[in-house]
């Protein structure tokens, strides 16, 4: 049976049909009731263990009439159950699945593309004024300035450009990484602009230190396997209205779990190479010879 036409079955045996609050409210009260003797009637089961041999039976009444209440919830509410289910899945997919992570730039000239494979190397040095830096490299060319914490403690903020990386190698998006790489898709001049430009730039540079606020309450991730809710609800806001807006929740959740793995490494050796995959959507580190 569909959940629509559960849905429209139902009305046979709504004794509140009428759209006054407290026709809802008797509805609502009665789903809250039968959640709690969900609840029940697995204590119970807890309790007895296998003396409980009604407990399935039991569990099945209780739940078909938690879901006779939201059927006829959504039906009060001129909602489709069916699209009702539909919707959350596609949510919780979302958010526990990882979504396809096609390129963007599949369609533009090779010079235009992010790479798919290579490697990074974080070399440490100490500046004129005695602040520790990081030079990254890339196929034997200097990406950007020396960086470094911008900071009075050492949190290891110039070792920053690994989130960047793993947006660029999870995601398939990174504007900070096409600017450095010097691989802007300037062939189309609305890309290059609203996808490319500055103000992507801007986005993405502050989604990196979001996540790294975020991250230095929690040990920067050390551990970690999943993010708060709210957090991802955040990043996703951020990015809303950009390509990489077709990312879920998953998605974001893994390039940062993934940066973070790979900034405590460098941070922890002072350095490194990272070795990245975006066909497998991976990143390595590996330690300097001399670190």
């Amino acid at each position: 049976m569909k959940f629509s036409d559960y849905q429209r079955s139902i009305r046979e045996t709504d004794q509140r049909p009428g759209k006054e609050l407290e026709d809802m409210t008797v509805h609502l009260l009665g789903l809250a009731g039968e959640a709690g003797s969900v609840a029940a009637a697995y204590k119970k089961y807890i309790r007895d263990g296998a003396a409980d041999v009604a407990f399935k039976l039991r569990m099945r009444e209780e739940i078909g009439d938690a879901l006779w209440y939201l059927a006829t919830i959504a039906d009060h509410l001129g909602l489709n159950l069916d699209e009702v289910a539909m919707t959350n899945l596609d949510k919780t997919r979302g958010r526990w699945l990882l979504g396809d992570a096609d390129p963007y730039d599949s369609t533009f000239p090779d010079r235009e593309r992010l790479p798919r494979q290579g490697t990074y190397e974080f070399i440490p040095g100490v500046n004129s004024e005695g602040r520790k830096t990081i030079t990254v490299m890339f196929d034997g060319g200097v990406l950007g300035a020396e960086l470094t914490d911008n900071a009075l403690a050492d949190d290891g903020y110039r070792f920053h450009d690994a989130f960047h990386l793993a947006y660029a190698t999870v995601l398939g998006w990174s504007p900070v990484t096409r600017a450095l790489m010097k691989c802007k898709r300037k062939s189309d001049a609305d890309i290059d602009e609203s996808e490319d430009g500055g103000r992507a730039i801007v986005i993405e540079e502050g989604v990196a230190a979001f996540a790294f606020a975020y991250a230095a309450r929690h040990e920067f991730l050390d551990g970690v396997t999943r993010l708060d809710q709210q957090f991802l609800d955040s990043i996703v806001l951020m990015t809303h209205g950009l390509e990489v807006g077709s990312r879920k929740h998953s998605d974001f959740e893994r390039a940062i779990i993934d940066g973070f793995e790979m900034f405590r490494q460098l941070h922890a050796n002072n350095g490194g190479f990272v070795d990245f995959d975006a066909d497998a959507r991976k990143l390595s580190f590996r330690m300097r010879e001399d670190g």
